[in-house]
């Protein structure tokens, strides 16, 4: 009699690292999914290093003219360039994380993995963990090119190169859960807005100029989000050699803010969705 009561006491000790693995299988399961669908088609690939390579070049380019003016912005060594290529892991990585998300949807599969033992959050992880490598697949050649077509050396920002990368990559999982939020609220017909939804901040977030140059009644907008105080983070490195300590603290703070709120509406909607019984009629 006590054997079989040891063996239901320590059953409970066994099922949670088994809970654990099996979501780990999960999310890679689906990491795999999406390796196997970027392995069947070259085009992918070359989108991944096309966009960023063009505007690397038409802002080398430009920032190679401005420093032969008298401006002592403009010779600042690579500040467009580096202001490009953050600007492009932020973007990259958005477009990683939503585009494979409404591939799910254009092919009519959502439903299909969410009625799985796949979980809300797994798949979050999932879109999470691929975007950082569909995002590394595009950024290494174009930072590689920048340096031997225009000397820029991404690697000058030093240390502080690592926490700018995930600064901007939290941010844009933010943009991405709020953008399939909306997706799964509205339907398709939201495709443009949700396309759109990471440029609204790229006049606020002072990605190719100073904090100073937006109006006064504007400045505080801009700083209420996390790229800012990273691009203006990137500048005084670049142009004062030095690293404002402030920067980075709001910038973590407001992607903790950021990425819950995104998190929530992503949830909530999600939610929605499955009430109404709309998540098998999403798609094309």
């Amino acid at each position: 009699m006590s054997t079989p009561q040891t063996h239901d006491d320590t059953r409970p000790i066994l099922l949670a690292p088994a809970g654990m693995r099996a979501s780990v299988r999960r999310v890679g399961a689906l990491l795999r999914r999406y390796v196997y669908l970027l392995r069947s088609s070259s085009v992918r690939i070359v989108e991944l290093i096309y966009w960023p390579f063009l505007q690397m070049l038409t802002w080398g380019f430009l920032q190679k003219f401005l420093a032969s003016t008298n401006n002592p912005y403009a010779q600042g060594a690579g500040v467009l360039i580096g202001a490009v290529l953050l600007w492009d892991i932020l973007f990259r990585s958005n477009l990683g994380f939503f585009t494979t998300f409404i591939e799910e949807m254009w092919s009519r599969n959502l439903g299909n993995l969410l009625i799985s033992p796949l979980r809300p959050h797994e798949l979050v992880m999932a879109l999470c963990l691929w975007s950082v490598l569909r995002l590394s697949i595009g950024m290494l050649p174009v930072t590689g090119a920048a340096f031997f077509i225009f000397g820029f050396n991404l690697l000058d920002l030093g240390l502080w190169l690592a926490v700018f990368f995930a600064m901007l990559v939290v941010t844009s999982w933010s943009l991405g859960l709020i953008a399939a939020g909306v997706m799964l609220r509205y339907g398709l017909g939201a495709e443009e807005l949700a396309w759109s939804l990471a440029f609204l901040l790229l006049p606020l977030t002072c990605v190719y100029y100073p904090l100073s140059a937006l109006p006064a009644w504007l400045q505080p907008v801009a700083l209420a989000l996390p790229p800012t105080h990273v691009f203006e983070g990137m500048r005084s490195i670049l142009l004062e050699h030095r690293f404002d300590p402030g920067d980075l603290w709001w910038a973590i703070g407001l992607n903790a803010v950021y990425l819950a709120i995104g998190y929530g509406v992503f949830g909530w909607l999600l939610s929605r969705a499955r009430d109404n019984g709309s998540l098998l009629q999403l798609g094309e």
